[in-house]
This record gives C-alpha cells, structure tokens and sequence, in this order.
C-alpha cells in the first residue's frame, strides 16, 4: 500500500525550533515553512544545496526537502495566503505546529509598551487562531472522520514564562502572551473536537539554554503521535510534566 505522508505547516520555520524540526523530523513530514523576514535554512522547492567539491554528489540534506512560504503572521492576509497555498500544494494540512513568536522584553510601564503588546499578541497568540480558523475551513470542516483518521492536529510552542512568574525581568509581555496562547489551545479543544482536530501545547523552559532544542521537537512530535488534546506540558530540564 501506498504510504501517504503526513503535511506539517511549521511557522518560525527560519528560527532554531523551525531549524531543528526540520533537521529531526523533515523526513517524516511534507513541510511548508512558514518564515518572516530570516530565509530558511533548508533544500526547498526552489533551492537545493550542493557540494562545491563533487556538485553531482548527492546531498543528503536535499532529502529533507520543504515548501518554503514568506509570511508575516502580523497581516491577516499574509495569513489566508499561505494557508491557501499550503491547501493547494497537498491537499490538506494534518498537523499545524505554531512556532513563531515575538520574544521582546519590556516593563509593563515603558513609553513603548503598548506598541510591544500589540505586535506580541498579535504573533503569538492571534495568529495561530487566525492560522486554525483558516484551515478549518479550508479543509478540516468537510470530513471529521478523516481528520481522526489522519491524526490532525495543533501544537502550539508555548513557555514556561505563562505557567509560572519571572519577577524582574521584563517579561511581563512575553509571559501574558503565552498565558493567552495557553487559554486559546484548551478553548481550541473544546471548539474543534467536533471536528476530530485535536489542540496542544508545549511549554518548554529558555531553549537551547536550559532544555535541549531536541526536546521540544520531540515533544511536539510527541503529541502528533498521541490521542491527547487539550493539554499543555511543561518541558523543563528534559522532563515533561502537565
């Protein structure tokens, strides 16, 4: 029988996360890569890397082939787009990992702050609800029976910071932010369990600093592989707990 691969829309493609997950788990996806304003590091539908010594040479890099998409998560349209082209391309989209972020630290009393909070909220938490209500209704409202056939889902790249507080150090922001993110997946749920789409979360301590960037994605890849939702794991010191 046919084997027929699973479709991951990543955002934050061009950051470490994106990077890694890519490198972990780029054979076992047909990724699009949802990247900003940084490229992705990565063979895709128009690049290819080469070795300048033996150009005929295969590079095994080239097998973790994806379909890079430059959005800003910050325009709605932007949004729509590479939902649509993502449909387009494969059909549909089985797992949705939101792993772009604005990480920018800021007193809660700053002359700027209102300018941080709206560029915060808008990427980190408006964002993937604009992303999961694109696609459920572009392709996961027709047929909840494949969609728990096909295992779709979300997982969100939440923190620690919105589980727990970090006194004085300008995170005040960034931390509401997941907190609302965190929010946002276990009301996600609730809202698409009709639709056999199931919604998580990893909430994983300063990475690559405290936890291995490996451990997140595994963590992601975790969830893709399980019958959870509505969870929100903490991954601190390489162990995950609720």
């Amino acid at each position: 029988m046919e084997v027929v691969r699973r479709v991951c829309l990543l955002t934050g493609a061009s950051g470490p996360l994106g990077a890694a997950f890519v490198e972990q788990l780029g054979n076992a996806y047909d990724v699009v890569a949802v990247h900003h304003r940084r490229p992705v590091y990565a063979a895709a539908q128009h690049q290819e890397f080469v070795d300048p010594l033996e150009p005929r040479k295969p590079v095994a890099a080239n097998d973790r082939r994806v379909h890079t998409i430059r959005a800003d998560l910050g325009a709605p349209d932007q949004i729509q787009a590479a939902v649509t082209e993502a449909v387009a391309t494969f059909g549909c989209v089985d797992l949705l990992v939101n792993a772009a972020a604005v990480r920018r630290f800021s007193p809660l009393v700053s002359s700027d702050v209102e300018h941080f909070a709206e560029s915060s909220f808008r990427v980190n938490v408006v964002a993937p609800l604009r992303l999961a209500r694109a696609l459920a209704e572009g392709c996961w409202a027709t047929d909840p029976d494949e969609n728990v056939r096909r295992r779709r889902n979300i997982v969100s790249v939440s923190s620690t910071a919105g589980l727990y507080v970090y006194p004085d150090l300008g995170q005040g922001l960034y931390s509401a932010s997941k907190a609302a993110l965190n929010q946002l997946t276990y009301h996600l749920a609730s809202e698409l369990w009709d639709l056999g789409i199931r919604v998580n979360a990893v909430a994983p301590d300063t990475f690559p600093g405290r936890v291995p960037t490996s451990d997140v994605v595994d963590a992601i890849a975790g969830f893709d592989a399980s019958d959870e939702t509505g969870q929100v794991l903490a991954v601190v010191g390489g162990d995950v707990a609720a």
